[in-house]
Parts: structure tokens; C-alpha cells; sequence
């Protein structure tokens, strides 16, 4: 009778070891490079594509090409940006605009969450409203900015107007799209372990959807960057303060190339910069807990 025995171990042996193989292929994989490569990988091709532009830029303006109103020199740009470093007012002209976009973003969020979740789970909602959300998706929201200013003045509820109505679109759309290729089973088990509707969209579908999700909430930030920008280059007033898209209004208006140049590169180093600092590690910590990207 010690056969069976044998046989038996040498199943359960055989079991798991294939269990352990697959525990290890659902288990991520980080090889860590040494902070060096990391440094060099993720700095160094950014910085030559910025020293190639400027070469390419200076070589332009040497060739005199263009007359110098309309292409200054690299270094009539960097002055003119690093006066407003020297004298304190960039610090001022960022503040405003970027205080103003994250709080927008925020009411954003918190408004586009909910309206996500009912688009995504209610039929006669999505039917309703769905086209509405995707067709507001696509209207460019400078469009928005001449009604807000006739309804609320040059007010900074204009500016909060304009910008909820470029990103709440986006991060509902993104919601849903996010909901909408969850598994269907995962609800069905959170019903039979007596999770709540409540509970269920918080605890499984809220989770499950969070790749879209941020997706959204990312394509809703650059929405609402572009949103503040256009209604502050439209909507200016002294109450208002000199946000960037003012500083940007204000080059045009004195003919001053170097200072629209200057309020381009800050417009861009802002959102370039709030995309690196922080969705780029909330996404890739998201994408890392799933086993879909590793560790850099």
C-alpha cells in the first residue's frame, strides 16, 4: 500500500509548485536600475531635445530671417524672463493662476465623481446626459468665456465657471470609461457578499475603474489649465490680479515678443511640471500595484 502514498505526495509536490509558479507570474517584477541610469533615463533625453530647440532657435534668429519683433533672441527671452525672477513678480503671476486651477480641478473632481458613477451605472442617466457630457467634451471652452463674463462680470466666478465646464466633462467621461471595462463579476460578488450600492461603487468599482479614471482626471487637468488660460487671457481686470494668461495678454498688448515668449515657456513649465510632480507617480504607482509596469 506505500505506492498511493508516493503517488499522492508526488501530486500534491507537483500542485504546488505549479501554484508557486503562478503566484509568481501574478506577482510583479521590480528590477531597480541604479539612481545614476534612473538620473541620466529620465533627464538627459528632455534636456538634449531643449538644447537642440534653443540651437535651432538661435540659428533662426542669426539668419535674420524673421525681423526681431517677431523672433527675439533665446537671450532676450531668458532676460526678460529672469526679471520677473529678479524682481519677485513671476512667484505672484504663478500663484494666481495655479491656485486657481488646482481649486477648479478639485470642485472638479469632486463634482464629476458622482455625475460619473450615475452616467455609468443608471441607463436613463446615461441616455440623457451621455452625449450631452461628450459633446461638452469637445466644445472648446474659450467659447464659454464671453457668456460667463455677461452672466457673472469680471468676477473670479467667471473664472471657476469656465474651468469647471472644461474638466467636469472629462474626468466624468473618463469615469465612465473606466467603469465600463470593469469585469461584470466583480459587482456580482460584491452583491452576493452583501456589499450596498454605496459600498459597491466606493469599494469595487471605484478601484476597479481607477486606471481610466486617472486617465480622465489627467486629460481634465490639461482641460482646465487650457480653460484658466483662456479665460484669463479674455477676462482681465485689475480685481482679477495678473495671472499668467494676463502676463501673456500683456506681453501682446505692449508688442513685447519676449515677454509672450517668456509667458508661453511658464504656461508650459507649469503643466509639464504639475503632469511630472503628480500624475505621472500616481499613475505608475496605480499601474505598478496591477503588475502592469515596473518599478523605475
Amino acid at each position: 500500500m506505500p505506492v498511493p502514498e508516493v503517488v499522492s505526495d508526488t501530486q500534491s509536490a507537483d500542485t504546488a509548485a505549479v501554484g508557486a509558479g503562478l503566484d509568481a507570474l501574478d506577482t510583479p517584477t521590480e528590477a531597480r536600475k541604479p539612481v545614476l541610469r534612473r538620473v541620466l533615463a529620465t533627464w538627459l533625453p528632455p534636456l538634449i531635445a531643449l538644447v537642440l530647440f534653443i540651437s535651432v532657435w538661435q540659428a533662426v534668429w542669426a539668419s535674420a530671417i524673421y525681423p526681431e519683433y517677431q523672433l527675439p533672441a533665446p537671450l532676450a527671452v531668458w532676460q526678460e524672463f529672469a526679471g520677473t525672477v529678479v524682481d519677485g513678480s513671476i512667484w505672484g503671476i504663478v500663484w494666481v493662476s495655479l491656485h486657481r486651477a488646482v481649486l477648479g480641478f478639485l470642485t472638479s473632481v469632486v463634482v464629476a465623481t458622482p455625475l460619473g458613477l450615475l452616467v455609468a451605472k443608471v441607463p436613463v442617466v446615461r441616455a440623457a446626459i451621455g452625449p450631452l457630457l461628450a459633446g461638452m467634451q469637445s466644445l472648446p471652452s474659450v467659447a464659454w468665456v464671453p457668456a460667463a463674463v455677461l452672466w457673472f462680470g469680471l468676477t473670479d466666478t467667471t473664472i471657476y465657471f469656465v474651468v469647471l465646464l472644461g474638466a467636469i466633462p472629462s474626468i466624468a467621461n473618463g469615469l465612465v470609461s473606466g467603469i465600463d471595462q470593469v469585469p461584470p463579476i466583480l459587482p456580482r460578488v460584491g452583491q452576493v457578499m452583501g456589499a450596498g450600492r454605496i459600498d459597491s461603487a466606493r469599494l469595487i468599482l471605484l478601484p476597479a475603474a481607477l486606471p481610466g479614471y486617472i486617465a480622465g482626471c489627467k486629460q481634465g487637468w490639461a482641460f482646465s489649465w487650457r480653460s484658466l488660460m483662456a479665460a484669463e487671457i479674455i477676462a482681465t481686470s485689475p480685481q482679477l490680479g495678473i495671472g499668467l494668461g494676463a502676463y501673456l495678454k500683456q506681453g501682446s498688448d505692449f508688442n513685447s515678443m519676449p515677454g509672450v515668449i517668456a509667458a508661453i515657456f511658464l504656461i508650459l513649465l507649469v503643466g509639464v511640471g504639475v503632469e511630472l510632480l503628480a500624475f505621472r507617480p500616481l499613475e505608475r504607482r496605480v499601474l505598478r500595484a496591477r503588475g502592469l509596469a515596473t518599478a523605475p
